[in-house]
């Protein structure tokens, strides 16, 4: 069948208006809903001491940071416990050393402030809150981890590590392949900001995972209910990004999703409890082992159809919700009502 110009043309525009129908449908009214995000730059705070005071300037600051300060220096830093005073010297050490100062002089060049993250992180926070109206907004703490932690979550608070998400041109990645693989640190960017904050959140403080998710299944449908939510509350924001995908792995996963759902069928893979033998379809890899042409399959491809097993599953079951889906912890119910049966890509 052929289209004529003007076919083509009303065809396209008839799409277009759908799209943008459904699209507008989704969307949630969050302007009612106040969130007062507090960002805290303990980054900043350290740097304004001079290391040689250190033992007369960190009491202040151990008070204005209660919490995050002992984290810090004991988790983040590893200066051993902030009740013994040797951590003092060991800080002093790390803070006059040039590796430190070149790191710190780079990221507040690169962040003087986070006047571009901060509504992308209201917007999201407020989203949460629609959902779960009781959840208490998190201060978010700011700091230099020395490319040690990147986002971590405690009592009250969420951190950012700004050493962590200098971007891709920052000179630092390179010279840390061993440590940290290029295919990871090419997330390190500013705009990934917000996506592993809501990542962390919603991973470890709202819906961290059961000790009895053991089989493949479980972990596929259990990382595709927090895709599905880090995507609710982040409308806007490409699946490619939520789920940390490039565009060539965001194309391929799309492509071959058939091949991929087929071969964990084959494989008899989904009620594997096997670590070791399922591990590869979930981790951070370059590409997932056993799938694709010359390593160019797109890895965690056991996240990506799990997202795709919850979307179906709630696009044939309108009359659950947000809630209900992340409060639902048997896997196998939710792949039976998807009828998830993807199709050949072409």
């Amino acid at each position: 069948m052929k289209f004529n110009n003007l076919a083509k043309i009303t065809f396209f525009f008839a799409i277009y208006l759908c799209v943008s129908a459904c699209t507008q449908q989704s969307k949630i009214d969050t302007s009612n809903i106040k969130v007062d995000l507090q960002i805290e730059r303990f980054d900043q705070d350290l740097a304004k001491i001079n290391p040689s005071q250190l033992a007369e300037k960190l009491p202040a600051l151990q008070k204005n940071y209660p919490v995050f300060y002992k984290d810090y220096f004991e988790k983040i830093l590893n200066l051993g416990s902030t009740e013994n005073a040797a951590y003092i010297n060991m800080l002093e050490q790390v803070l006059t050393g040039k590796p430190f100062q070149d790191l710190q002089h780079e990221t507040d060049s690169v962040y003087p402030n986070l006047d571009a993250q901060k509504p992308e992180l209201i917007d999201a926070f407020k989203h949460i809150k629609y959902y779960y109206p009781e959840w208490k907004t998190p201060k978010i703490i700011t700091y230099i981890s020395g490319f040690q932690v990147q986002t971590p979550i405690g009592s009250g608070y969420v951190g950012i590590g700004l050493d962590m998400f200098l971007g891709k041109k920052s000179k630092f990645y390179p010279a840390l392949v061993e440590t940290i693989p290029r295919y990871i640190s090419r997330r390190f960017t500013p705009k990934n900001i917000t996506p592993r904050v809501v990542e962390v959140i919603t991973r470890e403080e709202l819906f961290p995972e059961l000790a009895n998710d053991k089989s493949l299944l479980s972990k596929m449908i259990y990382n595709g209910k927090l895709l599905y939510f880090m995507k609710a509350v982040q409308p806007d924001l490409a699946d490619s990004t939520i789920i940390g995908y490039n565009k060539q792995q965001m194309e391929w996963s799309t492509s071959f999703e058939s091949d991929s759902w087929a071969y964990f069928l084959e494989q008899d893979l989904l009620y594997n409890s096997d670590y070791m033998k399922i591990q590869k379809f979930l981790a951070e890899a370059p590409f997932t082992p056993g799938l694709g042409e010359k390593n160019d399959s797109s890895p965690k491809l056991g996240l990506f159809i799990g997202w795709q097993i919850v979307k179906k599953y709630m696009e044939n079951n309108p009359e659950i919700d947000l809630q209900q889906l992340m409060s639902t912890k048997d896997a196998q119910q939710i792949l039976t009502k998807a009828k998830y049966h993807p199709n050949q890509k072409k």
